[in-house]
């Protein structure tokens, strides 16, 4: 089984059991992403406590990638300064997915799903 076909799996397992799925009352930032094109919904939710991303959750629905990037990227949130935030990138998001979706725009769009809703949560905060 090469490294592609491994991480295919892992992204699969993600999808039937992510991480950080849920809500949060009490959450400090807030935000929804719907993609039209597939029908995709990421809701993220940020708890800060004295500056530090505490808790992460995400709820929502839509393909493997979108989820697996998803519970991926709340994992790599928990523990950073909200000013960390600012200065995450679209490429930090798709390097946690170890494969290549450069030749596939459509899945890329998916993948950020996550990192959108986290752009538009600091914006409206």
């Amino acid at each position: 089984m090469s490294n592609e076909e491994i991480y295919q799996e892992f992204i699969i397992e993600l999808y039937k059991n992510p991480l950080n799925f849920g809500t949060l009352d009490n959450s400090d930032y807030k935000a929804e992403i719907y993609n039209h094109t597939c029908g995709d919904l990421i809701i993220l939710f940020i708890k800060v406590t004295n500056g530090l991303i505490s808790d992460v959750k995400f709820s929502g629905k839509g393909c493997a990638i979108s989820q697996a990037s998803a519970s991926l990227f709340t994992e790599y949130l928990k523990g950073k300064k909200v000013e960390e935030l600012k200065t995450i990138k679209k490429e930090d998001v798709l390097k946690l997915l170890k494969i290549d979706l450069s030749k596939n725009p459509s899945r890329m769009k998916c993948a950020l799903l996550p990192y959108e809703a986290l752009k538009k949560a600091i914006r409206s905060s």
